[in-house]
């Protein structure tokens, strides 16, 4: 792992000394999973569950916190057996979908949602025809029941496609009340009123959570970092970290810590499972 600067350093050996007050969050596609062009493909990270499992019996809880469906998370990241795992240690997975608008835990293991957003369905009507004058019809929709995702990834140039249609996608989702969310060649558009820093802040609140480290990739974890730094003022000790990719870079400036994908999010709590073990010996 790359520290970002010193108060990185620094922050990290305060967060081991307070591994067992401390909720781990995780965002799950760039960060537990690799990014793939079909997001029905996005397996979980084949170390993931072990690694999980350990840090557990190190920290107060671990928290899944993505944009996906909770349904569809558990299903790709095998969490469902995780959390047994878990349980076995005493402590919770909880896992938070579409951006905290869906709840599940290791415990109550039923996933809590609401009624879709009013204006979704005529905006995934109307959606075809912002596409084609973007030029961008074949973009992959992805519906996920309380949001839609536009994924220009498998179109013959991402990133020129991404930036046609977002302009658009920002306008029709307007006219239906819509927030839009962009991402890596994905842009995703949902309700109002929900976001992962509500879910860190909602977290910290239920669990009384004496220390907070967040772990994403994306513009779509900047609330969730913006609220832990908010922590941070308040007193908490706090890890940012940046799974970092060549495709977005957004997160590198607000971490403590930069790690290169999935693979560096998992060595770097298998350290901290290490060092939080050692700490409290």
């Amino acid at each position: 792992m790359e520290f970002t600067s010193v108060e990185g350093e620094q922050r990290y050996a305060a967060l081991v000394r307070a591994a067992a007050s401390t909720v781990v969050g995780l965002d799950f596609d760039g960060t537990l999973s690799p990014i793939v062009d079909d997001p029905e493909a996005a397996h979980i990270h084949p170390e993931a569950s072990e690694v999980l499992v350990e840090l557990a019996a190190q920290v107060a809880a671990i928290a899944v916190i993505t944009g996906r469906p909770a349904r569809q998370a558990l299903a790709l990241g095998g969490l469902e057996q995780v959390g047994n795992e878990i349980g076995d240690t005493g402590k919770e997975l909880y896992l938070f979908g579409q951006y905290g608008n869906e709840r599940w835990s290791s415990t109550h293991r039923r996933v809590i949602s609401p009624r879709p957003p009013s204006g979704l369905a005529s905006f995934l009507r109307e959606l075809p025809r912002t596409l084609r004058a973007a030029d961008a019809a074949d973009a992959f929709i992805e519906d996920k029941g309380l949001a839609v995702a536009v994924h220009t990834r498998r179109l013959p140039d991402p990133e020129g496609a991404f930036e046609r249609v977002l302009p658009g996608l920002r306008d029709l989702a307007a006219a239906h009340d819509l927030v839009v969310e962009p991402g890596r060649n994905v842009v995703e558009i949902r309700s109002h009123g929900m976001h992962k820093g509500l879910v860190v802040e909602a977290l910290v609140e239920e669990l009384e959570a004496g220390g907070f480290l967040f772990a994403g990739d994306d513009l779509g974890d900047v609330e969730a970092f913006e609220a832990v730094a908010d922590l941070r003022r308040r007193g908490l000790p706090t890890l940012l970290v940046c799974s970092a990719s060549d495709e977005e870079s957004s997160l590198i400036p607000l971490s403590d810590v930069v790690v290169k994908g999935p693979q560096g999010v998992l060595d770097l709590l298998r350290q901290l499972t290490l060092d939080a073990r050692t700490n409290r010996a």
